[in-house]
């Protein structure tokens, strides 16, 4: 290596900041049913255009702590 360059190091999974949430993706269908949260609303709107594709959005109320 020369002088001017820097290795880069990898984080380890363990530096991952505890309280870190993983929420699940739910589509259409799940915000259908709850109506709760205002960005499941929006995607609910979204989705009820004809020709509409959506991949999901992530849901606040599935949340649960990350692994680390």
């Amino acid at each position: 290596m020369s002088k001017n360059k820097k290795a880069k190091k990898n984080t380890p999974v363990s530096s991952i900041d505890k309280n870190q949430y993983n929420m699940k993706v739910v589509l259409s269908d799940v915000c259908a049913r709850c109506r709760k949260c205002e960005r499941g609303i929006r995607y609910l709107e979204k989705m009820s255009e004809p020709g509409a594709v959506g991949k999901g959005v992530p849901c606040i109320l599935t949340r649960g702590k990350a692994y680390t």
